[in-house]
């Protein structure tokens, strides 16, 4: 019988990390995949130590064009079945669109759209096979328009609206899916964008472990939604309250003062 392995993309930090350490430590074999293959090692090494299953280690770059095709051809050489798809990696950048380098933002697009988009349906047959589920993470972000932010919250707007389809979609397939939309989470995604944590992030802060234990919890339930944390949870429901236009006036104002 073949061996079946969840896949978690920006496993090397935060919410990617944190949700490697809670696949493994219920059962999963998992292959590991991001930038920084040292630091994957380092998982890997602490996984096995813990008792768990040797994890596949795939150092790629998400935003090469041919990376989900490495993947794929990495995880086939393991002779191994993909049961749970989490698309964790992505990144963001702090400024105005048309100040911003073009080709950093399209690299946003790369990673947290077009990656995204193809691991979540180049392994849908196995997972069908297998009964396993899809994980996307995407953020609060993508309730709302981010003027300052702009790509990115399009892109978590793009996961948001993407996942709810594909859990509609697969759910009589028996494939679980789930969006989870954390907050502001410390790591190494704010100095990546190029911004300081404000009050709002103080506000609405959930660690990297709570919200990775919150989305394994969500997909094994079947949710189509995540929202891990009070404060987040509200979000949703205020933003219904005002006219879009009045949203994204203040998000603008709020960026600004980062």
């Amino acid at each position: 019988m073949t061996e079946r392995v969840a896949l978690i993309t920006g496993a090397s930090s935060g919410i990617g990390l944190e949700l490697a350490r809670v696949f493994a430590s219920n059962d999963h074999r998992l292959a590991l995949v991001a930038r920084r293959v040292d630091r994957l090692n380092a998982l890997a090494a602490e996984i096995v130590a813990a008792g768990g299953a040797a994890p596949i280690v795939i150092a790629c770059d998400l935003e090469a064009p041919d990376a989900c095709d490495r993947i794929a051809a990495a995880l086939q050489a393991a002779d191994v079945e993909v049961e749970f798809v989490v698309n964790n990696a992505g990144f963001g950048l702090f400024g105005r669109s048309a100040e911003i380098d073009r080709d950093q933002q399209l690299g946003i697009v790369a990673v947290n759209i077009r990656a995204l988009t193809d691991l979540s349906l180049r392994f849908t047959d196995s997972l069908v096979r297998t009964g396993g589920g899809i994980l996307n993470v995407a953020s609060i972000a993508g309730f709302l328009p981010g003027p300052g932010m702009a790509v990115y919250y399009a892109s978590k707007a793009y996961v948001l609206s993407f996942t709810e389809a594909l859990h509609y979609e697969l759910g009589s397939k028996g494939v679980r899916v789930t969006a989870l939309c954390p907050g502001p989470v410390p790591s190494g995604f704010q100095s990546r964008a190029g911004f300081e944590p404000g009050l709002d992030s103080a506000i609405l802060n959930v660690s990297a472990a709570d919200a990775a234990l919150a989305g394994y919890r969500g997909l094994m339930s079947n949710k189509r939604a995540v929202l891990p944390g009070i404060g987040i949870k509200i979000v949703p429901f205020l933003l219904r309250l005002f006219p879009r236009g009045f949203i994204l006036g203040a998000v603008g104002r709020l960026q600004t003062k980062r």
